[in-house]
């Protein structure tokens, strides 16, 4: 990934009005965690979706797979089957994206709950 997130990010947030310190106190974040991805770091899996849903982008859109930010074939973000946001992101990713939430859900279980996979 190159720096097209972070330009895509920044526009996203001048676009919001807000500025990118009262996102990351609305989203829980440290301060200037935002604003460290000019730096070229990238998301984490959990991060970008959440950003998506924040921006009401697709995470594609925002890690520059498409160019569209709000591309209907990639989002599906309405509520017409009444699943929970979180399943409708789901629906969204594509198979090698599942897995690898699923890895991130279960290291997540694991440490928070100590819960044996």
């Amino acid at each position: 990934m190159n720096d097209l997130f972070y330009r895509r990010l920044k526009d996203l947030i001048e676009k919001s009005g807000k500025s990118a310190n009262q996102i990351e106190r609305e989203l829980g974040y440290p301060r200037n965690s935002l604003s460290n991805y000019k730096l070229g770091g990238e998301p984490s899996g959990i991060r970008l979706i959440v950003l998506s849903e924040y921006f009401n982008v697709s995470p594609k859109y925002l890690i520059g797979l498409i160019d569209d930010p709000a591309n209907s074939s990639t989002m599906i973000l309405s509520n017409e089957h009444n699943d929970s946001p979180p399943i409708n992101i789901f629906k969204c990713l594509t198979h090698k994206e599942k897995k690898e939430m699923c890895l991130i859900c279960q290291k997540w279980l694991f440490f928070e709950y100590q819960v044996d996979l």
